[in-house]
């Protein structure tokens, strides 16, 4: 079954192929925010928040073929409102009330600390467009559409971008 199919399902209430709307995206969805708000408990949260809400608001989608921009535009509202949540907490909370957890170190989870670095380099809206191409599996007119740029400006700069974090991988 297509996946334009499975919208329209969903759209008319399908629980099931709404379900298998978020096994084709869920990985997307969840390598997304992990990269947005660099926690996987946050990040978690955020494609929860996300998968509730795209599940709830999926009749007033108009068109079926834009539900992959959809739903990422809707875990990026999700994902910022995490990071104001996030703000709020490190202004009010009391450093003693914070306890540091034993983590979990390996090759996967270095490699991952050495690209958040490397991303943070990026201005907000250039991480934002590396993300959607990579993680997200975007093409550049729809990260433009996602985004509220023109495709040429999201290829001139996801090229830009790509280039400052070779030099901050190498």
């Amino acid at each position: 079954m297509s996946e334009r199919e499975l919208v329209l399902m969903a759209k008319n209430g399908d629980v099931d192929a709404f379900c298998a709307l978020y096994d084709i995206y869920k990985d997307r969805l969840y390598g997304y925010a992990y990269y947005k708000l660099e926690n996987c408990s946050d990040a978690e949260d955020a494609v929860q928040s996300c998968v509730l809400s795209a599940f709830q608001q999926i009749g007033i989608l108009k068109r079926a073929e834009a539900f992959s921009s959809w739903i990422f535009k809707i875990l990026n509202c999700c994902c910022t409102s995490v990071i104001k949540d996030q703000i709020k907490r490190r202004n009010t909370d009391d450093i003693e009330s914070c306890i540091n957890l034993p983590s979990y170190s390996s090759e996967i989870d270095i490699e991952r600390q050495e690209l958040k670095q490397a991303l943070s380099v990026l201005k907000e809206e250039d991480r934002e467009i590396v993300l959607l191409s990579f993680v997200g599996g975007f093409k550049s007119h729809e990260i433009a559409k996602i985004c509220g740029l023109s495709a040429v400006n999201v290829r001139q700069r996801l090229s830009r971008s790509l280039a400052r974090l070779k030099k901050e991988l190498v």
